[in-house]
């Protein structure tokens, strides 16, 4: 394999406006980001976005940026864009996509979602972590993986869900949201419209499965921690503190 890792980062969130700009300990959010994902040592670290001022920041810090179209419907689009303008001879079969609010992932997990692609047949890899608060087995944010043990701490993942699934004993499954694509792979899947239980669930990743796409996942010990809102970016500076 030779992967690349894409970050994805735009401003329009609304629950945290500019929220890769945000502040943690001197350093913007995105900053933050793109080091944990160089220190994972898999391969070229690029961000990618429609933003100036992102561009700006990362590229002061030292690192890498492709700009895109500010009018795409998801992250897979803009890495998708980014990876054809920096890569158009194809020497890049693996992107990592890392999403650019998790400033505290640790590289270990973002290396971990390439073993999967060792394998020909698996289109997408992607993570999950056991379920261990009660709260969470109901949440409707927290989105869960049914999926088929094939080994330890590895599954072949046949569903995503916002409800509570499957049914009966045994352990849940949070599915956390960074992916490794097979360059055909995701050039397919940008290419296809939205589908019926992609729409229901507003779950982009149910898109492959219902295109017949191999998706695999890796267990690791616990879900980075997102920041989506002025109480996550608190908790962020803390544990980065």
């Amino acid at each position: 394999m030779n992967p690349i890792v894409l970050i994805p980062a735009r401003l329009a969130a609304t629950r945290l406006p500019d929220k890769p700009l945000a502040d943690i300990h001197g350093a913007p959010m995105i900053v933050h980001v793109w080091r944990r994902a160089v220190a994972a040592g898999i391969g070229a670290v690029v961000v990618a976005t429609d933003s100036p001022a992102i561009a700006e920041v990362v590229t002061r810090a030292g690192g890498r940026v492709q700009m895109t179209r500010a009018d795409h419907p998801s992250g897979s689009d803009r890495i998708h864009e980014a990876l054809e303008a920096l890569d158009p001879t194809g020497a890049h079969d693996v992107v990592v996509n890392v999403q650019g609010d998790l400033p505290t992932i640790e590289p270990a997990t973002i290396r971990a979602v390439l073993a999967p692609m060792a394998e020909p047949a698996v289109d997408l890899a992607t993570l999950v972590a056991r379920i261990t608060r009660e709260e969470e087995r109901t949440a409707s944010q927290v989105v869960k993986m049914v999926g088929s043990e094939a080994s330890p701490g590895r599954f072949r993942c046949l569903y995503f869900t916002r409800a509570t699934a499957p049914w009966g004993e045994g352990p849940l499954w949070h599915h956390i949201g960074l992916y490794a694509w097979r360059r055909s792979a995701l050039r397919r899947f940008v290419a296809l419209p939205p589908s019926p239980l992609e729409t229901r669930e507003k779950l982009e990743q149910l898109r492959a499965l219902e295109a017949g796409m191999r998706v695999d996942a890796v267990a690791v010990d616990a879900v980075p921690l997102g920041v989506d809102t002025p109480e996550d970016l608190a908790r962020a500076r803390e544990m980065l503190a």
